[in-house]
């Protein structure tokens, strides 16, 4: 059973989200403030957490840094209000998803399904040989154990960076539209686009040598993003290995 971490000071909100929560088949703790999540997390780190952005003690930001600091930890952003600026806060600092309030209680547990679906390994080890790396230029890539290298250093992405990695190394030298992106490495059919541009931000700073003029993940003006290998070919598959 999946255990999802509520953190939440509106006590109605924990419980409304519990209770749909647990009919859906996951084990719910509650934290009504920052700090409680914190020590929370770190006593028994959940599979998920659910994250209201305004709470008393310590706000989301700075409690979704703190659990993440020990790795990643799926998270999903609770913002009070629509505005922009609180839902890129959420992402800048590595939220999964965010849900605007007021939400729809079962909207969110289909957010939490396939955030934790995207985000699962195998329960056992497969019998057929390891799935091959992926590798472009200075990039590596393993989908199964889902590590990803930089000039063969580990790369500390995100659930949804990694996704979208995978992504553009299947895809080379393709220009695709942020709606596109969004149903193929999100699985929304609909949502707020700067979702997109956002994590494609944060992607840069973390394979590109300067994100500022980035060269392996362009901007296609009126389009959306191609990723160029820094070379004539595309991905190269390779046995299973370190990724070096």
């Amino acid at each position: 059973m999946k255990r999802v971490l509520v953190v939440d000071d509106d006590p109605t909100v924990s419980e409304v989200v519990a209770g749909y929560l647990d009919r859906a088949g996951f084990a719910v703790e509650l934290a009504a403030d920052g700090p409680a999540a914190v020590a929370s997390a770190a006593v028994r780190p959940p599979d998920l957490v659910v994250l209201d952005l305004m709470l008393p003690g310590m706000d989301g930001l700075e409690v979704c840094r703190r659990i993440r600091e020990d790795g990643p930890l799926p998270v999903i952003m609770l913002t009070a209000r629509g505005d922009e600026e609180d839902r890129v806060l959420g992402l800048e600092v590595g939220a999964d998803d965010y849900v605007t309030k007021p939400f729809s209680p079962r909207e969110l547990v289909l957010r939490v399904e396939s955030v934790l679906r995207r985000s699962g390994t195998p329960a056992a080890p497969r019998p057929e040989p390891a799935a091959p790396w992926l590798r472009v230029g200075p990039l590596a890539l393993d989908p199964v154990a889902r590590r990803a290298t930089r000039d063969g250093a580990e790369l500390a992405l995100t659930i949804r960076e990694f996704d979208l990695l995978e992504f553009f190394l299947r895809h080379p030298g393709r220009a695709t539209t942020r709606e596109e992106l969004m149903r193929r490495v999100w699985g929304w059919e609909f949502g707020d686009l700067s979702t997109v541009t956002v994590h494609v931000r944060r992607l840069r700073e973390k394979i590109e040598d300067d994100p500022a003029h980035p060269r392996l993940i362009s901007t296609v003006w009126g389009v959306g993003y191609r990723f160029d290998p820094p070379g004539p070919h595309g991905p190269v598959e390779n046995g299973a290995g370190d990724g070096r």
